[in-house]
């Protein structure tokens, strides 16, 4: 077990490097650049003041060559690409272009939104669709199943942004009813709330957003399960323990129950880790939500490069973990599992 987790902590060492040598060397070839964002910017905020064009483009000549001595564009791309890695190693994600503050610092300053909408995303899609794919295991074949399969599918296939448009147009204050509140995670007020009515008030401005999100995670959890669960009961064990007499809902929970959850539970880490960090721009700008997803789109727009190199370098690390505490599930849900045979 030791050797197979050194091997695979080793293997990130590659697989990261791989992940941010091809991003640097795409962000080389891509049009544009910061330093041109910030004097078009700056032209723009000019608005055509007198001067004439020459002096404008000596003093545009000078800006440019402060700012690249200012963001290291100064320096060879090799250089460059070395100096990133060599922070990277220690953790220094280094610091944004334009809004003058660590990566880090953004990172940190976005996670309250992603990990509550992830969080809860996670629990409501695993808590409704695990008994719901039992549901249909047990009843396969049935009415049921058919129309609860048809219920599922559909929220599937609605796209999220879809979705929040219609809920916002129904409960909203759009056209109809004004249930809900429309923007953010919170009310202005909160901090002057009480402690219930500042939980009442989270929950209610969760109610949409989280709905949006949810929604097309019950698919696949549920079919899922299901089709494990289904597996499972076809089994020669379940068949002897039935031929012996044993109560159906002790064979189905006490036996088929643990062997049919590995394939789910060996997911948890991978999916509590894409929730949170998989959010949907679309939905984050229909709700005023301003978390990862936004900054991402934000920092790839405006070219601000140490935010999407250091963004990416944090979600790579981070999914390679999670992926290695998914197989270590392996063992201990099922302790048949033996990694020590692997490339044996």
């Amino acid at each position: 077990m030791l050797s197979y987790i050194l091997k695979r902590l080793l293997l990130m060492i590659p697989t990261i490097l791989g992940v941010l040598t091809v991003t640097f060397v795409i962000i080389q070839f891509v049009p544009g650049g910061p330093i041109e964002t910030l004097l078009a910017e700056a032209r723009a905020g000019a608005g055509g003041d007198s001067g004439t064009y020459q002096a404008r483009r000596d003093i545009d000549a000078k800006q440019v060559a402060e700012l690249k001595a200012l963001y290291g564009f100064d320096k060879p791309p090799f250089e460059r690409y070395l100096s990133m890695l060599k922070s990277f190693a220690q953790f220094d994600l280094g610091k944004s272009f334009f809004r003058n503050k660590d990566v880090w610092t953004l990172i940190k300053e976005k996670l309250p939104v992603s990990i509550s909408l992830g969080l809860w995303t996670f629990l409501l899609s695993y808590l409704i669709s695990i008994p719901l794919g039992v549901a249909k295991a047990v009843r396969e074949g049935t009415r049921f199943d058919t129309l609860t399969t048809l219920l599922v599918l559909v929220g599937f296939a609605i796209p999220g942004f879809v979705l929040g448009v219609l809920l916002i147009v129904l409960f909203a204050g759009g056209s109809f009813l004004d249930w809900f509140p429309l923007r953010g995670l919170t009310s202005d007020n909160w901090a002057s709330l009480a402690w219930p009515a500042r939980i009442t008030d989270y929950l209610w401005h969760l109610v949409l957003p989280l709905t949006c999100y949810a929604i097309g995670s019950f698919a696949i959890v549920t079919m899922l399960t299901k089709n494990t669960f289904v597996e499972e009961i076809r089994k020669q064990y379940v068949l002897v323990a039935r031929a012996k007499g044993l109560p159906e809902q002790r064979i189905l929970y006490k036996h088929v129950f643990r062997n049919a959850l590995i394939p789910i539970v060996t997911g948890f880490p991978a999916a509590f880790v894409s929730a949170f960090f998989a959010g949907s721009l679309l939905i984050e700008t229909l709700f005023s939500l301003d978390g990862l997803g936004l900054l991402g789109y934000e920092s790839i727009v405006r070219r601000d490069y140490p935010v999407v190199l250091g963004t990416l370098y944090f979600f790579t690390l981070l999914g390679l973990v999670v992926k290695l505490i998914g197989d270590l599930l392996y063992v201990v849900v099922d302790p048949r599992v033996q990694f020590g045979a692997v490339g044996k």
